[in-house]
C-alpha cells in the first residue's frame, strides 16, 4: 500500500500536477486507505469555518455537519441550506441564451443554433460569487443538482467507519 503525500494531495486540488504524477504517483492502483481523509484535512485546513466537511461536492462547495444537521456550505462560508435541499435555487444565476451571449465563451461557428432555444445556466455563490457549476440546457429544462451523496453510505461501507458528524453527536 502507498502512503499519501500531502504535497502532492495539495498540488492535485490546486490542479497543478502533471498526468503523469497523477496516475503513478497519486492514484496508485491499490488505492492508499487515507487518500480522502488526508484530502478532506487540508481541506478544512483551507477553509475559515469549523464545522467538519463531509464529503467535498466539487472545487468550491461541501456537505458539512452542522449542529442544526448537513447542510451545503460554501468554501467561503455561505451555508445554502440542508443537503438534501438543491443548493443551486439558492444560487445567483446567469442565463445565456442569444448569440451574442454565448459568443463571450464560443468563437463564431461553435455557437449553438439559435432555434435549439439552448441555455448556459451559470450558478454563482450569492455572497462571494464564485462560479460553482454550469448547466448547458434546453430552455424550460429543470434546474437539478448534479449529486446527491448519501454521506453515511459512503463512511460506513466504504471507509468503514461512521461519518465525522454522527461521530461527534455520539460523543
Amino acid at each position: 500500500m502507498v502512503e499519501t503525500d500531502r504535497n502532492q494531495i495539495e498540488k492535485l486540488i490546486d490542479g497543478d500536477l502533471q498526468w503523469e504524477e497523477l496516475r503513478n504517483d497519486v492514484l496508485p492502483d491499490p488505492k492508499d486507505g487515507q487518500r480522502f481523509e488526508v484530502t478532506r484535512e487540508i481541506l478544512l485546513d483551507r477553509v475559515d469555518w469549523d464545522d467538519p466537511i463531509l464529503v467535498p461536492l466539487n472545487d468550491h462547495l461541501f456537505a458539512v455537519g452542522t449542529d442544526d444537521g448537513r447542510i451545503v456550505k460554501a468554501e467561503c462560508g455561505h451555508e445554502f441550506g440542508p443537503l438534501e435541499d438543491n443548493w443551486k435555487t439558492e444560487c445567483q444565476v446567469r442565463v445565456r441564451e442569444s448569440e451574442d451571449e454565448m459568443r463571450d465563451l464560443y468563437p463564431e461557428w461553435m455557437t449553438p443554433d439559435p432555434d435549439w432555444t439552448f441555455q448556459l445556466r451559470e450558478f454563482f455563490c450569492p455572497e462571494c460569487y464564485t462560479l460553482l457549476d454550469v448547466d448547458a440546457v434546453p430552455a424550460g429544462y429543470p434546474v437539478l443538482k448534479p449529486f446527491d451523496p448519501d454521506v453515511d453510505a459512503f463512511y460506513e461501507e466504504w471507509l468503514g467507519e461512521p461519518a465525522p458528524d454522527a461521530t461527534e453527536v455520539n460523543q
